[in-house]
């Protein structure tokens, strides 16, 4: 076949162009340490780079997480520590108040302290973390999680919400932890009440406490509330008896079977049904002791709801709410709405109850009308001071309490301990004050303990994570370097046989280009 010297020029200019651009695509890879350049060097190499370059990232993002988060939770460790020593300190000056040594003054002193030891416990459950969040307030981290109220109670204004950073392809750990959880969900110990029933007028020689809970599974199981309101009745100055809302005797229920001894340490304590009174005798000089002390009956029982009512800012009337309690135990039990109610008036004298949180599309769960200057629905009666109007709001909030937050625990505590002591009544309501709020400061104590052993485990998880994620980031800088840098071998013996095939392709073009038909002439 014959080759025109067009032709030949052109395939020899396309072969050394190629071999040329083999050579310098060889050097540069030598010369970077990658040998994937572009996608086209090597497309499935180049596809699975690009998902470990992915995969890299999120690593590094993990790895960003796992600081947030560390550095999170060592600064509530922290918080949470300082509140653990306040409230052991307050456990301590509790403990001191409760003896009998101390005067008024004494007292007044200890209260004085423990002011200040609830006004830095409300600090430090307001406190913000490095970038200015609140800590404590779940998902609301722009405003203060607990706020006093006008009566001296405090309340929590944040939510449930637990927020998290995602650590790994399939953990997420917690950064922070709710006030609702940490401080407001601890056991209340003194959620029960006695009642003295006979005879009518208090003679002050027989008290019974107001009962704590020795145990929570106890209460709950045993069923003291589906028992109540139980009859405690003294028949001598040893014995009692102790019957049930159906009039059945449980008397059996008790460790002693119905026999004290008050002059004893721990000889006048009734354990029913996981709650624990106390019996006290104050026998007046000639008193025979069982004329005095039989007859005396009281009523035991938990504590009713404690109903709050808040009018709303835009209500068209001035009408407050001065009053609230439950006139129908039954129908409370059984309309009232556990997370709280909305009472909206329809026109001035009829009214619509809703259940919380209320929105427009909310459905009426009960309707009345006023009578009087007062209301009832869902079993609770409420008071007014004025003429409602259409359009008037209160929202209405129910403490079962079964929890009590340890700002609240201090603040009762301290205003027993202000009280001044007169006679027997007000040294054993002293008493039963101080046990109080020695059992709540503890079941805090508590709920804190359980939050740091949470932190402790997310601690743990976060080292064990750490390990791992450091395991697959080297993982994948390995294998992204198999796949996409240069074998300097490999490449160095293509690089030789590239120049050598480069400068064989220059000197065979070099020679037969000179040749000429002249030459043979």
């Amino acid at each position: 076949m014959r080759i025109s010297t067009a032709q030949f020029y052109e395939t020899s200019a396309t072969s050394y162009s190629k071999t040329f651009s083999d050579a310098a695509k060889t050097q540069e890879q030598v010369s970077s340490g990658i040998r994937i350049q572009t996608a086209a060097d090597d497309p499935v190499g180049a596809a699975r780079l690009l998902l470990l370059q992915q995969q890299q990232a999120l690593l590094g993002q993990y790895s960003a997480n796992m600081t947030t988060v560390n550095n999170a939770l060592l600064q509530e460790e922290s918080v949470l520590s300082t509140i653990n020593e306040a409230m052991q300190r307050a456990s301590e000056l509790a403990i001191r108040a409760g003896g009998s040594s101390l005067s008024d003054a004494d007292r007044t002193s200890i209260s004085s302290e423990l002011k200040e030891i609830e006004a830095n416990v409300f600090g430090l459950l307001n406190s913000r973390d490095a970038n200015g969040n609140y800590m404590f307030g779940g998902s609301k981290t722009s405003s203060p999680p607990y706020v006093r109220n006008s009566d001296g109670t405090y309340s929590y204004h944040g939510d449930q919400t637990q927020l998290s950073l995602q650590v790994s392809d399939t953990l997420h750990l917690a950064t922070n932890d709710s006030g609702y959880s940490v401080f407001d969900q601890a056991i209340n110990k003194a959620r029960t009440e006695s009642t003295l029933q006979a005879p009518a007028v208090d003679d002050g020689r027989v008290g019974v406490s107001q009962g704590l809970v020795s145990s929570v599974n106890t209460y709950n199981d045993g069923g003291f509330a589906s028992g109540q309101p139980y009859k405690l009745t003294f028949t001598s100055a040893t014995q009692y008896s102790i019957t049930d809302a159906n009039g059945k005797d449980i008397t059996s229920e008790t460790p002693t079977n119905g026999v004290f001894d008050s002059s004893t340490e721990g000889g006048n304590r009734i354990a029913l049904r996981g709650v624990e009174f106390e019996i006290d005798v104050n026998l007046k000089e000639g008193d025979d002791p069982d004329t005095a002390v039989a007859g005396h009956v009281f009523s035991l029982q938990a504590r009713p709801d404690t109903l709050t009512t808040t009018r709303g800012a835009g209500n068209p009337s001035t009408a407050q709410v001065t009053g609230s309690s439950i006139s129908d135990a039954e129908a409370y039990r059984s309309t009232f709405p556990s997370d709280g109610a909305v009472i909206k008036f329809t026109s001035d004298s009829e009214f619509a109850l809703y259940a919380q949180p209320y929105s427009a599309d909310s459905k009426p769960i009960a309707k009345g009308a006023v009578a009087g200057n007062s209301l009832t629905v869902a079993g609770v009666t409420y008071e007014l001071d004025g003429a409602p109007k259409a359009g008037d709001q209160f929202a209405v909030t129910a403490n079962a309490h079964k929890t009590q937050n340890v700002l609240d625990t201090l603040g009762q505590l301290r205003a027993a301990l202000d009280k001044p002591v007169t006679d027997n009544a007000s040294e054993f309501a002293l008493k039963q004050a101080v046990a109080s709020g020695i059992a709540n400061l503890a079941s805090a104590r508590e709920r804190i303990d359980i939050t740091r052993g949470s932190i402790g485990a997310r601690g743990n998880s976060l080292e064990i994570q750490t390990q791992e994620n450091t395991s697959l980031s080297l993982a994948n800088k390995s294998t992204q370097s198999a796949i996409g840098n240069t074998d300097m071998s490999t490449a160095a013996i293509a690089l030789t046989l590239q120049q050598a095939m480069l400068e064989a392709s220059q000197l065979a073009f070099s020679r037969l280009s000179s040749l000429s038909l002249f030459n043979k002439l």
